[in-house]
């Protein structure tokens, strides 16, 4: 039997927040396949490693070819490698797992084939890229109980309430405000601006910056 040829690809799992009825919810963008196989279904963005290229670089530059976009924070996932993943050639997959600001994850992509779904409503994916978004959902609601990560889907400056709707839509359940308030203020990773939120009526809410920067970064 002849020896079969294997891929070393790289795809990533792009989470961001897109206002859903005035709401923040968990959304991530997809690539439509304009080729066999899965021809017409929803993918992760992704593509064959370069032999000159780190599996980050590769990474980050798959994501800026096919959505253009730049994350505030990119981590290993899981490398995938079942000898049977769907397509005709063995492909092993090294997984990332990223997270894009409000700002960002909110523009429309000028790519009829790339689209931002909502993590709970997703397409038939293809190839095994379900059971990847599946990981990557429960490796985003872990480290949210001891990382500080939900700042980078938030701009420069943020309410605590715009925060405690990040944990939120995550999480997919309400937190008390005022827990949540202490328990933030606790940990230290956020320093008031001196500022307030803009057009808001009454009691304008007061503006916060991460302090915790290094844990975006990495």
């Amino acid at each position: 039997m002849p020896e079969q040829p294997v891929t070393v690809a790289v795809s990533t799992v792009i989470f961001g927040l897109r206002g859903v009825d005035g709401e923040p919810v968990l959304h991530l963008p997809l690539v439509q396949r304009v080729r066999q196989p899965h021809l017409g279904r929803w993918a992760l963005p992704g593509g064959p490693l370069r032999a000159d290229e780190s599996l980050r670089d590769a990474a980050r530059r798959s994501l800026a070819d096919t959505t253009g976009l730049d994350p505030a924070h990119l981590e290993q996932l899981y490398t995938f490698g079942a000898v049977d993943r769907g397509a005709a050639d063995r492909v092993v997959s090294v997984v990332y797992w990223a997270l894009v600001r409000t700002e960002e994850a909110e523009r429309t992509p000028d790519d009829p084939h790339v689209a931002w779904f909502p993590a709970e409503r997703l397409p038939l994916l293809a190839f095994d890229h379900d059971e990847i978004v599946g990981w990557a959902v429960k490796r985003l609601k872990a480290k949210l109980e001891y990382t500080h990560l939900s700042h980078a889907l938030l701009p420069d400056e943020f309410t605590l309430g715009q925060l405690r709707e990040v944990h939120e839509a995550i999480l997919g359940r309400r937190l008390d405000p005022a827990n949540f308030r202490r328990r933030v203020e606790a940990t230290g990773t956020v320093a008031p601006t001196g500022a307030h939120q803009a057009g808001v009526r009454h009691r304008p809410p007061a503006l916060y910056r991460s302090t915790a920067r290094e844990e975006l970064l990495t």
